[in-house]
């Protein structure tokens, strides 16, 4: 596996300068043809693609994207250039920074924000001619100030363009959740069945409660793509979709008086009464038991 450590590297194996220690702009086209390998970055990197050159998988899927599109990569993940051993010339443009970079700026506290960072199969950003001008535009602006000779004002001006793109890329992807409906409509309704399959099977009892990281996997999404998804669509997060859910089951059990509320809690996956009593009470207001005395 190719591990990409320093911006230095990454630039000079696209035969491009190394403009900045910590970011630069890198025309992929410039390139010599490369073996498509497997690699690894230790740093962001938000590419545009200008034409379909091979696919890229992270983990167990491959992106969803063409000419015009944007994938994004965070520090340490592990990418698959396939099909591996085969020449290439690569084609686009790469931004690229370290997060040493970033450190004590508010891009660095914020950075968790632009959950797109962590997005893998079929989540790529897909632009519209108009969004592909504005970034490129962003592009051109960072690459004006790492061509400036370096003063007190340089990493100041480019982390608010950085930030600025960031934005930007937030704001197409959620014209792109609203534009892709048809698609996000097909996996909530997915979601729904594997959760009252879950719910009501035995996975419940034997696995105990479900994790957003778990239906993220069993619908092949990354959990933060997953997460903002269910986000736009429902106005709620994964985990309250999920607790909702085990709550309005919860309530039903507990008509049961035919089963102890010890009883009803293993059911309902939790290793112990007290810690549903805890969850019930903090969702509905009122404990298990005293539920059951209201109804």
């Amino acid at each position: 596996m190719l591990i990409y450590d320093t911006i230095k590297k990454y630039s000079e194996t696209f035969n491009n300068k190394t403009l900045h220690p910590l970011i630069n702009l890198v025309d992929l086209d410039k390139a010599a043809p490369l073996i498509r390998t497997k690699f690894r970055l230790n740093f962001y990197a938000v590419i545009i693609k200008e034409s379909h050159c091979g696919d890229l998988r992270y983990g167990n899927q491959y992106y969803d994207y063409a000419e015009g599109t944007v994938v994004f990569f965070g520090p340490r993940q592990i990418i698959t250039n396939e099909p591996e051993g085969e020449l290439h010339q690569p084609y686009g443009t790469a931004l690229i920074f370290h997060p040493d970079l970033i450190k004590g700026m508010s891009l660095g506290k914020q950075i968790h924000e632009y959950s797109f960072f962590s997005y893998q199969s079929n989540e790529a950003l897909h632009l519209s001619e108009k969004e592909k001008e504005v970034v490129t535009t962003c592009f051109g602006n960072i690459a004006t100030e790492i061509e400036q000779n370096i003063d007190r004002h340089s990493k100041k001006l480019i982390v608010a363009n950085l930030e600025l793109l960031l934005k930007y890329c937030s704001r197409f992807y959620d014209r792109q959740f609203i534009t892709r409906e048809h698609v996000n409509h097909g996996i909530i309704e997915q979601f729904e069945q594997k959760l009252n399959e879950y719910l009501l099977g035995e996975k419940l009892k034997t696995n105990g409660v479900p994790t957003v990281a778990y239906f993220a996997d069993e619908l092949h999404l990354s959990p933060n793509y997953f997460g903002d998804l269910i986000k736009k669509e429902t106005g709620k997060t994964a985990l309250e979709y999920i607790q909702l859910h085990l709550i309005d089951l919860a309530k039903e059990r507990i008509f049961d008086t035919a089963k102890s509320l010890s009883e009803i809690s293993y059911e309902l996956g939790f290793k112990y009464p007290q810690h549903f009593t805890r969850f019930f009470k903090q969702k509905v207001g009122v404990s298990p038991n005293e539920y059951r005395g209201m109804n």
